[in-house]
């Protein structure tokens, strides 16, 4: 088999285990999560683990556009899930902040990937740590060149 046999070979398997753990996943979320959209949970995921969350950043890390974000992050606030702040010296920009009952759709959703994890670490620990090295340099090199087939796209 040829390079590019081989390279179209592996991305079909990528696919094809990314597709069956969403799927697989997705029921548990659905069920734990009931009544919550799927951004909003990515958008409280992102706010929850990160400080001095804007519209921009969660643009940006969820692949949204901002205007996307401003009706998800205002039906939050409408909900009661997140809280908007400014700072003392910036009165332009608004940040986002979890409320409790945001804090705790975070931590339900947490718990529901740390299990993920483990169901499946039978098979992480089969792999070696060179294994492992030689993956995330492939990951870090093919997600560098999505990031620039992205940014070709945004000019």
């Amino acid at each position: 088999m040829g390079k590019e046999e081989t390279s179209a070979a592996v991305m079909d398997k990528v696919r094809n285990v990314f597709s069956k753990m969403a799927w697989l996943n997705k029921l548990t979320m659905e069920q734990r999560l009931e009544g919550y959209q799927p951004s909003e949970v990515h958008c409280i995921e992102f706010i929850g683990k990160n400080q001095d969350s804007n519209v921009t950043k969660l643009a940006s890390s969820l692949f949204m556009t901002r205007s996307a974000i401003s009706k998800i992050t205002k039906k939050l606030v409408k909900k009661g899930y997140i809280e908007s702040y400014q700072k003392p010296d910036n009165k332009k920009e608004v940040y986002f902040k979890l409320t409790e009952k945001g804090q705790a759709v975070f931590e339900v959703h947490e718990r529901t990937h740390e299990e993920f994890q483990q169901r499946d670490q039978v098979i992480f620990d089969q792999v070696t740590e060179q294994q492992y090295e030689e993956l995330a340099r492939f990951l870090v090199k093919y997600d560098q060149h999505l990031d620039q087939e992205i940014e070709k796209l945004e000019l």
